[in-house]
């Protein structure tokens, strides 16, 4: 067997070898004729790219009388119905445009474009790489803080079914979304225990969970029924009690219990306490820090005469209190300032969100109003922030990079007939302004073709003129 299948593969190596020997002779002959095939090749190329530039004008010309020969023979009403389509067709994708920016916060054209088609001719791998989202000068430690668009549990929330419900009856409108009571069943699910718990140890450390999550609804409770100084000791005790659990935020209903109680100082010793830079933040410990500053200036506080004399110290420390508040959350000012309506908070917020700020200005507006000029400064003041972060999605002043998966993540908390607020305000795509001048011009056509027709032929005429001069001329003159 073994002969046999050495004389088998015999003919085949001798033959690739022959073929091999002739192709080296061949390659070497094409190299000594390099020099004067390399002038032929030239010349060969010279002579058909010569041909083809005094083809393609002639066929060209013949095509453009053609047509010019076509458009002259048409009729207004020809115009009419072509302008009218034109306009038609435009105005329904300037809607579809429109439609889908206000839905999701882009073009559907550029996104098409950016996901199919750039792949095509190659864009996606001479994208620029994305714009740094830290300086140099930030340290590892703050890139490892960067949160992501993490969802967490309202520590304010404590409305019911039945609220909700007569919410729902008196508006007519859901009050919570579809994934917000998703989250609300997953979290009863990992809070409450089963029977089997005993037979599982490493289950059973959900006793404590449970345990708090019952007191602190307790202490939330004694809040909503008007017993503030019961709520905050209770609170008080929980915290104490349980000192590792501070990713609750209990601490944010403490503050807002001690500010219903107007016990300034006993809420600055607990800002003392959680507005430390290795803690997160919130919009609550921002704002509430921001509100305490304005409390010592905003009763005599007067933009007059700020502009006159020059910003005191206190006045300094509480406009940057406000720029660092706003710099956090930027969605917050309108809602105190009652410049956008609030609805009924979820029962999941994000933070730097803004279902954050719903959630923040539904309690605490009122502690803002109790405060006589807080919101005059805040109204002054708040919008001086974004001259010092004029990209805050590439680089923050004072906190990260505002994140840019905040909006997708409130669409889905917050309801469908609220307005979610933007941050920071997109432009108007290319699209929809191409779309809509589109439609605008096509309609102004449709109208002049239909009420001056013959005028109409003889500006398109003169048009064709202008964009055909060669051909176009004596055929329009025969017309």
């Amino acid at each position: 067997m073994a002969d046999g299948g050495g004389s088998g593969r015999g003919p085949t190596c001798l033959g690739a070898a022959a073929a091999l020997r002739r192709w080296e002779q061949l390659r070497r002959r094409v190299a000594a004729a390099a020099p004067w095939a390399r002038g032929l090749l030239a010349v060969a190329a010279g002579l058909g790219l010569f041909y083809v530039v005094l083809r393609v004008p002639l066929r060209l010309r013949d095509s453009l009388a053609a047509v010019t020969v076509f458009l002259s023979t048409l009729t207004p009403k020809f115009y009419f119905a072509l302008t009218v389509t034109s306009s038609f067709i435009s105005g329904l994708i300037f809607v579809f445009e429109w439609w889908h920016f206000r839905k999701y916060g882009t073009s559907f054209i550029e996104q098409v474009s950016v996901s199919h088609l750039r792949p095509l001719i190659g864009g996606a791998e001479n994208s620029p790489p994305p714009p740094a989202a830290f300086s140099a000068g930030e340290n590892e430690t703050s890139r490892q803080n960067m949160p992501e668009c993490k969802v967490w549990r309202n520590p304010l929330n404590l409305f019911r079914g039945a609220e909700y419900s007569r919410y729902m009856w008196v508006t007519g409108k859901e009050p919570l979304t579809y994934y917000d009571m998703n989250l609300s069943a997953q979290d009863h699910q990992n809070f409450f225990t089963c029977d089997t718990d005993a037979l599982r140890p490493s289950d059973t450390g959900r006793d404590t969970n449970v345990l708090v999550y019952v007191k602190r609804r307790l202490a939330m409770c004694a809040r909503k029924l008007g017993r503030i100084r019961e709520a905050v000791k209770m609170m008080r005790d929980l915290m104490k009690e349980f000192p590792l659990l501070s990713m609750l935020n209990i601490h944010e209903n403490l503050l807002e219990a001690l500010l219903e109680l107007q016990a300034y100082a006993d809420v600055q010793a607990v800002l003392a306490k959680y507005d430390d830079i290795s803690l997160p933040k919130s919009a609550a410990i921002c704002y509430t820090a921001a509100l305490l500053k304005a409390r010592a200036v905003s009763e005599r506080f007067s933009p007059e005469t700020a502009s006159k004399r020059g910003l005191s110290t206190a006045e300094i420390n509480a406009v940057e209190a406000i720029h660092r508040a706003v710099e956090f959350n930027p969605h917050v000012p309108k809602y105190l300032l009652e410049m956008k309506s609030l609805v009924l908070p979820p029962e999941h917020i994000l933070k730097r969100g803004d279902s954050e700020a719903v959630a923040y200005a539904f309690f605490h507006l009122q502690h803002w109003k109790r405060i006589e000029g807080a919101l005059n400064l805040l109204h002054c003041t708040w919008e001086g922030t974004f001259r010092m972060i004029p990209y805050p999605l590439e680089k923050g002043h004072l906190f990260y990079p505002y994140p840019s998966c905040t909006e997708t993540a409130d669409r889905e908390l917050l309801p469908t007939f609220h307005e979610v607020s933007v941050y920071p305000q997109k432009e108007l795509p290319f699209f929809i302004h191409f779309t809509a001048g589109l439609c605008s011009f096509s309609a102004m056509l449709a109208l002049l073709t239909h009420q001056f027709p013959e005028l109409m032929v003889i500006f398109a005429k003169a048009v064709l003129r202008v964009l055909w001069p060669v051909s176009a001329p004596s055929v329009l003159a025969s017309s």
